[in-house]
């Protein structure tokens, strides 16, 4: 799921919201909280403003 989530915030031109993210994966957005929170305290993705993620 990390490696999918990681692929639609590098495609995507700006930063997304997680809803954004499910939506492009098709799947629910509480399935990405903890590959999420994962991605951002392993410093692959960051958060540039409140509720938005963007690849690091």
């Amino acid at each position: 799921m990390q490696e999918k989530i990681l692929k639609v915030l590098k495609e995507a031109d700006k930063p997304l919201r997680p809803g954004d993210i499910a939506t492009a994966l098709g799947v629910d957005s509480k399935e990405l909280t903890k590959p999420m929170k994962e991605l951002k305290d392993s410093g692959k993705i960051h958060s540039p403003k409140r509720c938005f993620y963007a690849a690091s």
